[in-house]
């Protein structure tokens, strides 16, 4: 059974950054597209980016596209969120998330059967 466990969210004030970390365990990360989801208050749970193929394919959403930068680390079993440039409307949990397949490139919380408990990220103005 993966499991997989996020680290690294906090608060910060706009135009900060953070750096989020999915550590997998219970199944290696180079055999799962993998992804981050945030749900805001009120707001459906949303997909923010993913590596969908073994050979690092990525997929980000709009608003996120030249600020945030998803990479992941085989070799540590590891999935990580760079987020640099933050706005208020970043603010959300965030999940990491898996599955053995992507249908539609890991852009929506559909693609995948595996989640973590999620770790929150609060950016104030």
């Amino acid at each position: 059974q993966v499991q997989l466990a996020e680290s690294g969210g906090g608060s910060v004030q706009v135009g900060g950054s953070l750096r989020l970390a999915c550590r997998v365990s219970g199944g290696s990360s180079s055999n799962y597209c993998m992804g981050w989801l945030r749900q805001a208050p009120g707001k459906a749970r949303e997909g923010v980016a993913s590596i969908y193929t073994p050979g690092g394919a990525s997929y980000y959403a709009d608003s996120v596209k030249g600020r945030f930068t998803i990479s992941k680390d085989n070799a540590k079993n590891t999935l990580y969120l760079q987020m640099n440039s933050l706005k208020s409307e970043d603010s959300a949990m965030y999940y990491c998330a898996a599955d053995y397949f992507c249908q539609d490139f890991g852009s929506s919380e559909r693609d995948f059967h595996y989640f973590g408990q999620g770790t929150q990220v609060t950016v104030a103005s």
